[in-house]
């Protein structure tokens, strides 16, 4: 033997398991109740690269495969051009113009598409007079009633998120996108799954012509520029506008209103020259974004003069624009749409799911050869079938548009649709092989609305087969639901195959009632879709955050422990041949794992990093965030905080007065950062923020005395002379005269004389404050190297007191009680980090 001594293990093994066991059940019940709480938390959904088709036949098989209708069916749906899936041919062979559509008719030559980012539902009803107003109340602003088109104007509700994107993707998809689509990113995604924008750019144009157009229009765009972001190569004439900079409140809306007048004289069926031979392309869909509202309810809010001097500047637009559309010639159709992508709350934010948010205003208006009028007359409210029905034809939400869109232009539905059509604003089908004015529509919205719901049936199956998010129940019941509606659609067909001989076309109970089962259809699954993709899974995230709670109580215990040297004691207990641990001599591979358990530090790091990147790299491209980076940031460190606490807790001496009280600091700045989100909300620049507490003399003076106080104490010069504390001193008392004379009720007394004052005392502060730390660093003086460090440290931080101070006196009252707030968080972790080193002295933040 080598005089070494080994001793057998066989009894330590097992235990060492069992502590090892002990030592990883807490991370591993943490790493699956944070799985479960993700899943149900960022919910996703899948997305598809199927495509809805345009062939010849496409509609007839749609509904034969999901509705079960027989060919005769089909049939008689063709010849009464109720679907519009076959190619007509004249005597000569070639394809008949007119109107003809994938799917249904095409019923509009053009369509202008204004959105107006953050158009709130009563901005568009109170704010435009000349535009909205003056077509929805024409008597009461002097129009003639009969010479305008037809308009109506409905609150258009939008989903979570309520930011622009993700509306866009909704409005153009017709599905719900969610928090965390699988197929997605932040900022600057284009779309994959099937949209009208690219049905319209693909969809061949033999299937769905015009009158008197051979050759095919093209899409034009003018605006944010995120519909760029997202459909990168589908527009022909693009005029794109940085959209990041919400200070911006003119660039983008500048923009659109020069090229606006351009694109409208180019519209199909406004075009000046309707010659159809004409070199210059027309523009069968115009989309132009305007972004000042949003813009402005950013920076100021919504109660500010500012918006409603932008207010005024979008009804002027619309106005002109909805003129032109009115002169249009009467055997054109064109329809413009204006809406609001989402609306805001009163401090001028968006992304939530509160009513402000999710209300937006539609201003539908067609011209007057639409005979929109009587399709409007005709419509279809539900009322056969009782309230649930007459409450599926109330709301319209933004998917709703979609397959209204998608069948006023001729193109298919996509194929992700989850929205249901808007009956109401389908106008009276026209043409010289269709059914006349005077004649029911109710057939071909009957037929448009079986299309429909076989369209979302086909998605939600096809769902299903690859997804367990859709519940089978919920599945086997919308299935009831539309075997129900289908057997009344058939039935209707079958009496109007009957009655046809004398070339009549009834307004049947059966049609009726078809429609409206079709629509209660395609309301239902449409909360289903919300239900799934769009509605947090509250027991999931309860389940998680309960087995979060017994990871951390079963964790609680190893803070009193050096986890880490228990744990290499554990692997080499494991470690060794044959079982047999060397106690005395060969300690290079006791050295070699000590060695290598030093990585934990490095993956800690590494850890770090990739946070921090994750943060700062990808997370600042999402609007959401933008929108709430000061929460996330706050809830980071707040986490921090509180893992220093309890780090704290079971290491500090409690014994020792001093280390006691630091042990709490942590929990200092958590608090800070909850007093701060409950007590001080709102746009500095707001004149609605001063009815919130921090505006009240009670609560803005004694935070301006609190931060004289700290300035005195935690700032102290490091001169003799108290010139430095003085300049301090009048800027913070000019300051609280200012704002004090800003509430009396003298008006004559605004405070400007004491606010230039305090301006100019905090100018002279930082030059001196500056002056102070160059003199120092050009000093020559063998002083001791602390102390002049520790002066530098000083006048630095003196020189970013002042600049807060400046801060503080632009922004307003509002800030006041945030500065003091900031000022003691600063000093607990200021003192955090001496705390850290063994230092004990409680110093200036």
């Amino acid at each position: 033997m080598d005089g070494r001594r080994y001793y057998h293990t066989n009894r330590s093994v097992p235990r060492c398991s069992i502590t090892l066991l002990r030592l990883l059940l807490p991370p591993t019940l943490i790493a699956l109740g944070l799985t479960i709480f993700t899943q149900s938390f960022f919910l996703s959904r899948t997305s598809f690269d199927h495509r809805s088709s345009c062939a010849p036949g496409a509609a007839g098989n749609l509904l034969k495969d999901a509705l079960g209708l027989n060919d005769d069916e089909i049939r008689f749906l063709r010849e009464n051009r109720w679907i519009s899936d076959d190619l007509r041919h004249n005597n000569q062979g070639n394809v008949t113009e007119g109107n003809n559509g994938c799917w249904t008719p095409r019923k509009v030559d053009s369509m202008a598409i204004i959105v107006v980012d953050a158009l709130r539902f009563d901005f568009a009803r109170d704010h435009l007079p000349l535009s909205v107003g003056a077509r929805l109340f024409p008597d009461n602003n002097g129009q003639n009633k009969t010479s305008r088109g037809f308009s109506k104007l409905y609150q258009f509700v939008a989903d979570p998120p309520t930011v622009t994107m993700q509306r866009l993707k909704g409005l153009t998809t017709g599905g719900l996108p969610t928090f965390a689509d699988i197929t997605g990113s932040f900022g600057g995604a284009s779309i994959e799954e099937d949209s009208w924008i690219e049905q319209l750019k693909n969809a061949p144009w033999e299937r769905r012509m015009m009158h008197n157009h051979i050759r095919k229009p093209q899409i034009a765009f003018v605006g944010d520029d995120t519909w760029i972001d997202l459909f990168p190569t589908q527009f022909d004439d693009a005029h794109p506008y940085p959209s990041f900079n919400t200070r911006d409140l003119d660039t983008v809306d500048n923009g659109c209103l020069l090229h606006l007048p351009r694109l409208l004289d180019r519209l199909a069926g406004l075009q000046t020259n309707n010659d159809p031979t004409t070199k210059v392309p027309s523009f069968e869909l115009m989309v132009s974004h305007f972004l000042g509202v949003d813009h402005v309810g950013h920076t100021y809010g919504p109660n500010n003069p500012h918006m409603e001097k932008k207010l005024q500047q979008m009804d002027k637009m619309l106005s002109s624009t909805l003129d032109r559309i009115d002169n249009a010639p009467e055997k054109s159709c064109i329809v413009a749409f204006v809406l609001g992508d989402h609306g805001m709350t009163e401090d001028g934010n968006h992304g939530g799911g509160t009513s402000e948010e999710v209300n937006a205003g539609l201003f539908v208006h067609f011209s007057p050869g639409c005979n929109a009028r009587a399709g409007y007359d005709q419509r279809i409210d539900g009322r056969e079938l009782g309230s649930e029905s007459t409450q599926a034809f109330d709301s319209i939400h933004q998917i709703d548009l979609v397959p209204t869109i998608s069948l006023l232009l001729g193109i298919p539905i996509p194929y992700a649709n989850i929205g249901g059509l808007v009956t109401a604003i389908m106008p009276n089908p026209f043409g010289e092989n269709e059914v006349t004015e005077v004649s029911s529509s109710t057939p071909y919205i009957a037929t448009a609305l079986a299309l429909n719901a076989a369209q979302v049936w086909t998605y939600l199956h096809t769902y299903s087969l690859t997804s367990r998010d859709l519940p089978r129940e919920r599945l086997l019941e919308l299935k009831d639901l539309l075997n129900s509606a289908t057997t009344l659609y058939q039935e209707a067909i079958s009496q109007s195959q009957k009655e046809v001989q004398g070339n009549s076309y009834h307004d049947s109970a059966e049609f009726r009632q078809a429609c409206n089962l079709f629509k209660i259809f395609l309301a239902e699954s449409t909360g289903l879709g919300k239900q799934v993709w769009t509605q947090f899974n509250e027991n999931g995230m309860m389940l998680g955050i309960c087995t979060l709670f017994i990871a951390w109580v079963l964790a609680n215990p190893l803070w009193k422990r050096d986890v880490r040297k228990q744990m290499r004691s554990i692997i080499l207990c494991w470690f060794g041949t044959n079982n047999r641990i060397a106690v005395n001599g060969d300690k290079d591979k006791e050295d070699q794992f000590v060695k290598s358990l030093q990585s934990f530090r490095l993956l800690e790091v590494a850890a770090s990093l990739v946070c921090m990147i994750f943060y700062s790299g990808v997370l600042t491209f999402g609007n959401s965030y933008i929108e709430h980076e000061g929460d996330i940031v706050t809830f980071f460190l707040a986490i921090l905080c509180l893992l220093v606490f309890r780090r704290w807790y079971y290491e500090s001496n409690k014994n020792a007065t001093r280390t006691a009280i630091s042990m709490y600091l942590p929990l200092v700045v958590v608090l800070c950062s909850r007093f701060h989100n409950a007590c001080v909300t709102g746009h500095g620049l707001d004149p609605s923020i001063r009815l919130h507490a921090s505006h009240n003399a009670l609560v803005f003076l004694p935070a301006l005395a609190v931060l004289l106080a700290l300035r005195l104490k935690w700032f102290e010069s490091t001169q003799t002379l108290s010139v430095s504390n003085l300049i301090d001193v009048l800027s913070i008392v000019c300051l609280a005269c200012s704002w004090w004379e800003k509430r009396t009720r003298d008006h004559s007394r605004n405070g400007h004389e004491f606010a230039q004052a305090s301006i100019i005392c905090v100018i002279i502060g930082v030059i001196h404050s500056v002056y102070c730390t160059g003199s120092e660093l050009m000093s020559q003086d063998n002083e001791n190297q602390v102390q002049r460090s520790w002066k530098l440290l000083c006048h630095s931080r003196l020189a970013l007191f002042r600049v807060m101070l400046f801060l503080v006196i632009v922004t307003g009252p509002s800030t006041a009680s945030t500065a003091v707030i900031v000022l003691v968080q600063c000093a607990s972790l200021s003192q955090m980090m001496m705390q850290s080193k063994a230092f004990a002295k409680i110093d200036a933040p």
